[in-house]
């Protein structure tokens, strides 16, 4: 099976009323990591004919690239039942080829079984933000933020000896996802301080320059 050109949204939204595993590789044509993406895929929709493989033209489809949240390329996503499950931010082809086949071998057993029940989001969602007195949900880690805003918190926070951890939401669709819904907070990033929402970027800006930054966590942490 051949990776097949998206052409538009009605386009995705069609394809999207199949069944099985979507791979969206989301490129442009002057990226040259975006190229050898294509080429992995080109073998890969060889190898797992149960999967369909498409190409976004990030930029000519844009209202696309900005429904997915792409902010960069190249990006791959991959959709079951209309919804994002995963995602691989960058070059990285062993890891797409590792995701492409335990999602795909996912899709081919999914069947009922005596297996135990998957943990309810909700009470997963909980249990992260309780995992640190204080932690951070953004987009890559404090070694590499994969946006302005989320290196900026962590600038901030550093320079206030504040000591936290850190969640990647890009390497969890629906945590990514559900938190927003959880939290009534539709951006990222968020902090949080003993489970409880502290806020985002501007809330955490405008605490530290009114001095009441590491008041109000030590407050929270208390």
């Amino acid at each position: 099976m051949a990776v097949n050109d998206l052409k538009d949204k009605k386009h995705l939204e069609q394809l999207l009323e199949g069944k099985g595993l979507f791979v969206l590789h989301f490129w442009t044509s002057w990226s040259e990591p975006c190229i050898q993406i294509n080429e992995a895929l080109d073998d890969l929709a060889k190898e797992f004919t149960n999967c369909i493989f498409l190409k976004v033209e990030a930029e000519t489809l844009s209202e696309i690239s900005l429904q997915y949240e792409i902010i960069a390329v190249p990006t791959v996503i991959f959709i079951k039942n209309k919804r994002v499950i995963d995602r691989v931010n960058g070059a990285h082809v062993p890891e797409i080829v590792k995701k492409t086949q335990m999602l795909s071998e996912s899709v081919a057993i999914l069947a009922p079984s005596n297996t135990e029940p998957k943990e309810d989001l909700n009470t997963r969602l909980k249990r992260l933000i309780n995992s640190s007195p204080c932690v951070v949900f953004m987009k890559g880690n404090t070694q590499e933020p994969r946006c302005g805003f989320s290196r900026k918190i962590v600038s901030i926070l550093q320079e206030e000896n504040i000591k936290f951890s850190t969640f990647d939401i890009l390497m969890d669709e629906e945590v990514r996802q559900g938190l927003k819904t959880f939290s009534n907070w539709p951006t990222y990033p968020q902090l949080y301080v003993n489970g409880e929402l502290i806020g985002g970027l501007d809330i955490v800006q405008e605490l530290k320059e009114t001095g009441e930054l590491s008041s109000t966590i030590n407050v929270s942490q208390n």
